[in-house]
């Protein structure tokens, strides 16, 4: 077993558990932070089903972003899309047999690479470009961007400049499933996108990535806009009540 194999078949495992772990930190992190006031953004719908709805067409369509800023919208929503097929057409590499749907969607995945990195650079152009963006953007938030960026573009780069063993990278996917290691094919630009990919899973339960999650936790968007109807009383405070 090579050296490049061992070393990133351990720098996976690290990743992944990272990943995971951080994750359920930090929504468990979310769960607990206290809601004391009944603060849904309005108009706010007035029962649980219309939260759901509003949930849905926020998560799915970035309703709240749409409303404030189309060009902020058009290109987040642009990249997150994209990157929802991005990540299907990998699928294929975690598969055997591979799904039938992940088979579909293997050219619109494609296309949508190109998509990802016009929405990146274009909102990361909006950090050089809009002066009120400019001024309240930090290191981290160019980084984030770069690094995403990066990654598609070391993606691409191996679809029509560098070409790899695809079957061999899908073998040693699968093999870190199972425990079962298999030679990591020995690409430059192989080597470059994992070890991105592998930085980005591990910031990203410590990063302003982590906003996905965050967004079912947050009251001005799940609370129902009852507060004449139905007293919202905090936990902590429900206890003060009883003593």
């Amino acid at each position: 077993m090579s050296a490049l194999t061992v070393s990133f078949a351990v720098l996976f495992y690290f990743a992944t558990a990272v990943l995971a772990v951080g994750l359920v930190v930090r929504i468990a992190d979310y769960a607990r932070t206290p809601a004391p006031l009944k603060i849904p953004t309005t108009p706010a719908p007035t029962t649980g089903t219309g939260v759901a709805l509003r949930m849905v067409r926020e998560v799915v369509f970035f309703e709240s972003l749409f409303k404030g800023n189309l060009w902020t919208w058009a290109l987040g929503w642009l990249f997150h899309a994209s990157l929802v097929l991005v990540l299907a057409r990998h699928l294929r590499y975690f598969t055997e047999p591979v799904w039938g749907w992940v088979v579909f969607v293997q050219p619109f995945g494609l296309y949508a690479a190109f998509a990802m990195v016009l929405g990146l650079a274009g909102l990361w152009a909006r950090r050089f470009l809009v002066e009120r963006v400019r001024y309240i953007s930090t290191p981290s938030d160019h980084l984030m961007l770069a690094l995403l960026l990066a990654i598609a573009v070391s993606g691409l780069s191996m679809k029509y400049l560098f070409p790899i063993d695809i079957v061999g990278v899908k073998a040693f996917f699968l093999g870190l499933m199972v425990f079962d290691w298999q030679p990591l094919p020995a690409s430059g630009a192989l080597i470059v996108h994992l070890l991105l990919v592998a930085a980005l899973m591990i910031i990203f339960p410590f990063s302003k990535l982590l906003h996905a999650p965050g967004l079912f936790f947050s009251p001005s968007r799940n609370q129902v806009d009852n507060p004449r109807e139905s007293r919202h009383l905090a936990p902590w405070a429900a206890r003060l009540e009883e003593r």
